[in-house]
């Protein structure tokens, strides 16, 4: 019987892979989950049902063909496993450590439904990758035959290298833009180590020059290159750029030292662990060491600089969300984690003000959860006269992010853009209004997940692929 290895979820319990303890973990920026031994990545890959409408499968972004490889990994089939998995996932190892599988692949498991708790698909993806790495199974990029055609990608985010990776196996010849003195966009300088390592995401990165893509680093289009020429240089142009632009936090007193943006509190963290010099962080204005930490926000972001604050030495981290814990955005495997960590969450609070220049407290506005909005969840209402003042010396504001306004910037006013600033492209081919221009990920879509980046950048080098087969429908598109 082939499968007798399968459908283990009765006899064997549900297993996370070893988490490292809180007094352990929260002084330095290692990853906090240990790896899955072959065994036991064996044992509870063969907790899956192989059912026969396969949920994870079905909601996920990449719709990655997870009872298969849970099956061959199960079977100790693992270089087999690997193949499967990176036949649909350009970095399946990335995903395995940051989805939030809660919400996505293990939250639509069926024996999780059935109350056996969650095949644990993220880590035996990791597994799966870690390994192929380990083994050398993860090979260059080696296109059979050469063309002639060059794409043009600005961002080299999770999104705009995905699509290089494609147009690469393909033969094209691909340069990517990036404004950083580093690829990877918010996998290398947003996303904590403790998350994701960087030497994960700098293998990756070293894999796709290896492969033949030329990355232009620290070249902001706009300043350093204008759209038009890159647009002349290519045959085919891809937007990636991600959403950077902070949104603004407006009250009283926001202009005091000591209030900060997330983005810039992470990139200072991040490049201190690339061991670069960051004047920012030594004078211990990006740095949390010995301050009381007051993050606003509820999203992923937010828990990064919660989790980032502590272990950079904060006397004390406090999250206020003007929600409850179930109307938040954020993973709450994450918000989980950061408890243990000692992170406070003061939930239904919204900050009214600041005080002191540099910042010594903010003033929060206690909130109740009133009618439900257009989107069905309860909009926060202010509780008059329940202010108070919370002491602190460091302020991040962690509000989510806004699209940059491209058309302006560039000098492009034919780029059509939503009313949110995002650009407008098509759902399937990813293509703008502009001809032989196509734009995918956050810029797109708005703040999202690195794996809807990574759907989207497959997409449109698909898309790019067909066009530059057809070249008289890059002049029509």
């Amino acid at each position: 019987m082939a499968h007798s290895k399968m459908l283990r979820f009765t006899k064997v319990e549900k297993q996370t892979p070893e988490k490292r303890p809180p007094d352990l973990r929260t002084h330095d920026f290692g990853e906090i989950y240990a790896e899955y031994a072959a065994e036991k990545a064996g044992e509870q890959a063969g907790r899956c049902s192989q059912c026969g409408v396969p949920y994870c499968q079905t909601h996920c972004p990449l719709h990655n063909n997870i009872p298969d490889w849970l099956m061959l990994t199960a079977e100790g089939r693992l270089q087999e496993a690997y193949e499967v998995s990176q036949a649909t996932n350009t970095f399946p190892e990335i995903c395995g450590r940051i989805c939030p599988q809660d919400r996505l692949c293990e939250g639509n498991c069926v024996i999780e439904q059935a109350g056996h708790g969650t095949v644990t698909i993220g880590a035996v993806e990791k597994y799966i990758t870690d390994t192929a790495w380990d083994e050398g199974w993860v090979q260059p990029i080696r296109p059979a035959a050469e063309r002639t055609e060059s794409v043009g990608i600005i961002g080299a985010g999770p999104g705009g290298l995905a699509a290089a990776d494609v147009l690469r196996r393909a033969g094209v010849q691909v340069t990517v833009y990036d404004r950083y003195d580093r690829a990877g966009g918010l996998m290398t300088y947003g996303i904590p180590g403790f998350k994701l390592e960087k030497p994960v995401v700098m293998r990756r990165i070293a894999q796709l020059e290896e492969g033949g893509v030329t990355l232009v680093l620290n070249c902001d289009v706009g300043r350093d290159i204008t759209f038009d020429d890159i647009r002349a240089k290519h045959d085919a142009v891809l937007i990636a750029t991600g959403v950077y632009k902070s949104r603004a936090l407006e009250a009283p007193g926001v202009g005091a030292a000591g209030v900060v943006r997330a983005i810039d509190f992470l990139t200072a963290s991040n490049r201190k662990s690339f061991g670069d010099a960051v004047p920012e962080f030594d004078s211990g204005e990006l740095s949390a060491e010995g301050k009381r930490v007051v993050v606003i926000g509820g999203g992923d972001t937010a828990m990064d600089c919660v989790r980032t604050a502590i272990r950079q030495g904060a006397t004390s981290v406090k999250c206020l969300y003007r929600r409850d814990r179930e109307n938040m955005p954020g993973s709450q495997r994450e918000v989980a984690n950061a408890e243990e960590e000692g992170v406070e969450f003061v939930w239904l609070t919204a900050p009214r003000g600041f005080t002191g220049d540099p910042v010594d407290g903010v003033i929060v506005q206690k909130m109740r959860l009133g009618q439900p909005d257009a989107t069905g969840r309860r909009s926060p209402e202010v509780i008059e006269g329940a202010d108070y003042t919370e002491p602190a010396d460091m302020v991040i504001a962690a509000l989510g992010f806004e699209a940059e306004a491209l058309p302006t910037l560039w000098g492009a006013p034919e780029l059509e853009v939503t009313r949110w600033g995002t650009i407008r492209a098509e759902f399937r081919t990813h293509a703008t209004s502009l001809p032989g221009v196509w734009a995918v990920g956050d810029i797109v879509r708005g703040a999202s997940l690195v794996v809807w980046a990574i759907r989207d950048g497959r997409e449109a080098g698909a898309a790019i692929l067909a066009a530059l087969d057809q070249p008289a429908r890059i002049a029509a598109e």
